[in-house]
C-alpha cells in the first residue's frame, strides 16, 4: 500500500473544505471535545470534500462513529488503542494508523497489525505536551528496516524542509498540523508542502 508524502492533520472540517482542494490527497480529522451530533456533521462534510478530490479521509480516535459513518480509515493512538473494539474495527472494514513514540508503543502497534505506523516527534513540536524527546532521523530510518513494507509516518515538528529530511531518510509520508494551520497562508503553505513532496508522489 502507497501513502501520499504529504499528510496533514487538521481539527476541523472546515480546513479540509479549506485545503483539501489545493490538492491534498491526506488528510485526518482530529476534532477534540466534540459532540456526537456535530462530530458526525464534520465527518460528512469532510467526507464529502474528500469524495470530490480524490483525497483519503482519516479519522482520528473515534472508532464507533468511524463504523457508523462508513469512513475508511481510522487514527489511534496508544490509548485509544486499548480501549477500542479491533475486531469490530476489521469488520467494518476499516484500515488503521498507530500512533508509537518507543519501541513498547512499536511493539503494541505491531501486534495490532496497523495498515501503517506513525513515529514521533520527529522534531519538537507545539501540537501538544509531549513526554517523549524528539525521535530524529535516525529514529526514522531504523523503525523503517524493522517494519518494512508497512507505511511508517513522521510527525512532529515538520516544515516542508524537515519533510523532505525525513522522507529521505525512511519515512513514506510526513505528517504536519501547525506547520500550515498556523501558517499566515495555510493554502500557500500546503502548495510549498505538495512541492517539496512531489518527488516522493
Amino acid at each position: 500500500m502507497t501513502l501520499d508524502p504529504f499528510y496533514l492533520i487538521v481539527d476541523s472540517a472546515d480546513w479540509i473544505v479549506r485545503l483539501v482542494p489545493q490538492g491534498v490527497k491526506l488528510v485526518q480529522l482530529r476534532v477534540k471535545d466534540c459532540e456526537p451530533e456535530a462530530l458526525r456533521r464534520q465527518i460528512r462534510d469532510a467526507k464529502a470534500v474528500c469524495e470530490a478530490h480524490g483525497a483519503t479521509l482519516v479519522l482520528n480516535d473515534y472508532w464507533q462513529m468511524a463504523i457508523d459513518e462508513g469512513c475508511s480509515w481510522l487514527h489511534l493512538g496508544q490509548e485509544d488503542l486499548a480501549e477500542a473494539d479491533l475486531p469490530a474495527i476489521r469488520r467494518a472494514g476499516l484500515k488503521l494508523g498507530l500512533s508509537t513514540h518507543d519501541e513498547a508503543e512499536l511493539e503494541t502497534a505491531l501486534a495490532a497489525k496497523p495498515d501503517y505506523v506513525a513515529l514521533g516527534p520527529v522534531y519538537p513540536t507545539i501540537l501538544k505536551e509531549m513526554k517523549w524527546a524528539p525521535q530524529g532521523l535516525e529514529r526514522l530510518g531504523i523503525w523503517k528496516q524493522r517494519i518494512g513494507a508497512l507505511p511508517l509516518i513522521g510527525i512532529g515538528g515538520l516544515t516542508p524542509e524537515r519533510a523532505e529530511a525525513a522522507l529521505a531518510a525512511g519515512a513514506d509520508s510526513a505528517a504536519v498540523a501547525t506547520d500550515i494551520t498556523r501558517n499566515a497562508d495555510p493554502e500557500a503553505r500546503v502548495r510549498e508542502w505538495l512541492a517539496a513532496t512531489a518527488r516522493w508522489r
